[in-house]
C-alpha cells in the first residue's frame, strides 16, 4: 500500500514523508471503521482506496505546476468522506482548508478525522454549497474551490464559482466524455464570472474512464442572485 501511494504520488510530481504516509494510513483506517456504521464510501479495498480516493484527490495538484500556493484558502464542497480536501491538506499542510458538507453525520466524521490527523487551519461546516455561496463568510473568499463527484458541470459551476474570489479558480476532477457537459455549461460559467481552461487530462495507472480536471478561473464577480436557493442549480441548470 505504501509503495502504491508513493509511486502514484511520484508520478504526480509529489514526494511524501513518513509522517504523511502515516496520516494517509490513519485516515484510511478510520474511514473504513466509520464506514461500518454510515455510508462514507462504496470503495473498501485498500488498493482501490489508494488509487480512486487518495491519488485521484491529489491529481488536483496538477492544476498548479509549482504546487498549491502556500497558505492558499481552499474550499472543498460536498466533501463527503474528505475527498479531495483532506489528501490535499496532508500533502500541502499550509493550506487553509474548509470542508463544506450538508450531511450532519458526515461532518461528524470529518471533524473527528481532522482532529485525529492533527490538521490545523481546517474547518468543517455543515451547509449546502448554495447556502455557503450566499454567506459573506464564504462568498468569494477562497483561492481554490474543489468539488469531486458532486454535479454535472452547469450545476457545478453555480455551486462553486460564487465561493471563489477574483483571481481564484475551481478545480473539479471529472471522468468520461464531457463534450455535452462542456457545451451546455459555457453560458452558465460566463454568467457566474468564470472562464473555462482547456481540459487537463490525467494519466495515472488505475485511473481510467478518461479522467481529467475541469478548471474554471474566476475572472469577474458573481452576480448577486447566484447561487440560487439549494437544489435549484441541479433542478434548473443555467442554460
Amino acid at each position: 500500500m505504501v509503495d502504491l501511494l508513493l509511486a502514484g504520488a511520484a508520478r504526480l510530481g509529489l514526494t511524501l514523508s513518513t509522517a504523511q504516509l502515516q496520516q494517509f494510513d490513519r485516515f484510511t483506517s478510520e474511514m473504513l471503521l466509520w464506514n461500518q456504521r454510515m455510508n462514507l464510501t462504496g470503495i473498501t479495498a485498500p488498493e482501490e482506496i489508494v488509487v480512486r480516493h487518495h491519488l485521484d484527490s491529489l491529481t488536483v495538484a496538477l492544476a498548479f505546476p509549482g504546487g498549491l500556493p502556500p497558505g492558499a484558502r481552499l474550499c472543498d464542497i460536498g466533501a463527503g468522506a474528505g475527498f479531495p480536501g483532506i489528501p490535499l491538506k496532508i500533502v500541502f499542510p499550509s493550506l487553509r482548508l474548509t470542508l463544506l458538507e450538508s450531511v450532519r453525520k458526515k461532518t461528524e466524521f470529518l471533524t473527528h478525522v481532522v482532529a485525529l490527523l492533527g490538521l490545523d487551519d481546517t474547518s468543517v461546516v455543515c451547509t449546502r454549497a448554495e447556502e455557503g455561496g450566499q454567506d459573506p463568510l464564504h462568498r468569494e473568499q477562497y483561492d481554490i474551490v474543489t468539488a469531486r463527484a458532486v454535479a454535472p458541470l452547469p450545476a457545478l459551476a453555480e455551486e462553486t464559482l460564487p465561493l471563489a474570489g477574483l483571481g481564484g479558480c475551481v478545480v473539479a476532477p471529472k471522468k468520461g466524455d464531457l463534450a455535452h457537459e462542456l457545451a451546455s455549461a459555457g453560458r452558465a460559467i460566463s454568467i457566474l464570472g468564470g472562464r473555462l481552461r482547456p481540459l487537463l487530462h490525467i494519466d495515472l495507472p488505475g485511473l481510467q474512464d478518461q479522467r481529467c480536471l475541469v478548471i474554471m478561473d474566476k475572472v469577474r464577480p458573481t452576480p448577486g442572485p447566484y447561487p440560487r436557493r439549494p437544489g435549484m442549480p441541479q433542478k434548473r441548470p443555467l442554460q
